[in-house]
């Protein structure tokens, strides 16, 4: 299947998101009227296999200059930034400027079967073959 746009792609991941995607470290604070909360490490590993890119790293600090945590994105071939998940974060909580890191081959250690679950969500949606992601 070809996708036919990034939109196809942001609703069939927004769709598949769930507390069982969720990183057990914000699971306490994800809830149905804030989805993306704890989703942004499966879901821009997830898009950037879709859509080509570099994924971004970023810190994520509270106003009082304490570090709240981390978050990822996705950067597409030409610059443009795509953040799928920046409207987790509260006023409180302010995303700092990105490296670019390199994702892990396969599914990754960490996080593994939210990202396994999301992937195979996404894919069915969008109608592509599962393939393995090791």
């Amino acid at each position: 299947m070809v996708l036919t746009s990034l939109a196809e792609v942001e609703r069939a991941i927004r769709a598949a998101w769930s507390p069982d995607t969720c990183d057990p470290v914000d699971l306490p604070d994800w809830s149905p009227a804030n989805p993306a909360r704890g989703q942004c490490g499966v879901t821009a590993l997830v898009l950037r296999e879709l859509v080509g890119g570099e994924l971004l790293l970023g810190p994520v600090l509270r106003r009082d200059g304490t570090r709240q945590g981390v978050h990822y994105w996705n950067r597409l071939d030409g610059g443009i930034e795509v953040d799928l998940t920046r409207e987790q974060f509260s006023a409180d909580e302010i995303v700092q400027e990105p490296v670019v890191v390199d994702p892990p081959p396969g599914a990754p250690a960490r996080l593994r079967e939210q990202y396994l679950l999301l992937r195979g969500r996404v894919h069915h949606a969008l109608g592509i073959a599962e393939t393995s992601a090791s």
